[in-house]
């Protein structure tokens, strides 16, 4: 039988993530061939109780699981070149996640709201601007996708990111967690961090439409400080989207999200689902599934 479950993962460096409630476990392809795991303590910042709340619980989730990946990413790159994995100081955290929070705040709001505000001329009215900055917005998007997808060591690490959406698949239908069980699903998973940055693009769309068209500063700003209530609102629907998946009217809902992990995962090989397996089973023993 069918047991509900809400683990998370992510692929790493030759390895991948898996997260309970409490805790995380990395395994790594080592060097020399072997699996190396490592289990790590995490506090969630979810566990106060105002931070539960929905649509709040949404953006403080993604803060909480980037600043958690980027610890693991780190690890696990010490891992698969030396092996031995390396704890990331808090000052080089914050550079870290204040670096990335940045670039992608430039290149998905404000290139695509300059843009949008260049062609004011050109477009007029406040509906279709805020489409069209959505359609740049979604366009930019997409091609930094496609992009990186092009790099080889990034088509390794998306194939471990097929690996953990394999393993994952196979433990919510009951099976147990071996290679052969977990090659048969699809590398395609309803509650991945792609469908969920592509909920974030449709999303932005109608929350901006609220929001002041200029002075171009002002558009700016309303559009970064607005930023929060999207991610919150996205996580809500990738929530209901991850439950009832199986439904034939959400199937169409989620379908474009699916699609689009076409570009972020490969078909792992069978070392790459043992990696996964290693990981998901240290996680599954301690029984700590996610709320």
């Amino acid at each position: 039988m069918s047991k509900p479950v809400n683990y998370g993962g992510q692929a790493l460096i030759e390895g991948v993530m898996m997260r309970g409630a409490k805790e995380i476990a990395i395994a790594v392809r080592l060097p020399d061939g072997s699996v190396a795991l490592e289990r790590q303590q995490i506090h969630p910042w979810s566990s106060y109780p105002v931070l539960k709340w929905p649509v709040i619980r949404g953006f403080v989730s993604l803060l909480d699981s980037l600043v958690t990946g980027v610890k693991a990413l780190t690890f696990s790159a010490g891992m698969a070149a030396e092996g031995e994995g390396e704890e990331i100081k808090p000052f080089e955290m914050v550079i870290t996640i204040a670096v990335a929070l940045g670039l992608g705040l430039l290149l998905f709001v404000g290139l695509p709201t300059g843009a949008a505000h260049l062609a004011r001329s050109y477009v007029p009215g406040s509906v279709l601007q805020n489409i069209l900055e959505g359609i740049i917005r979604m366009a930019v998007f997409l091609l930094y996708i496609w992009g990186i997808s092009r790099m080889k060591d990034i088509q390794r690490v998306f194939q471990y990111h097929g690996a953990e959406h394999k393993t994952i698949f196979a433990y919510e239908e009951g099976l147990e967690l071996t290679v052969e069980n977990s090659r048969k699903f699809p590398t395609l998973h309803p509650r991945c961090g792609t469908s969920f940055l592509l909920i974030v693009m449709v999303t932005s769309i109608a929350v901006f439409a609220f929001l002041p068209l200029k002075p171009l500063w002002l558009r700016s700003l309303s559009r970064l400080l607005s930023m929060p209530i999207v991610a919150g609102i996205s996580y809500e629907i990738l929530k209901v989207s991850g439950r009832y998946y199986k439904s034939k009217i959400m199937r169409l809902a989620i379908a474009p999200g699916l699609w689009l992990q076409k570009l972020t995962t490969r078909e792992p090989d069978d070392s790459q689902l043992e990696v996964a397996i290693t990981a998901l089973k240290a996680i599954v023993e301690t029984g700590q599934e996610l709320s």
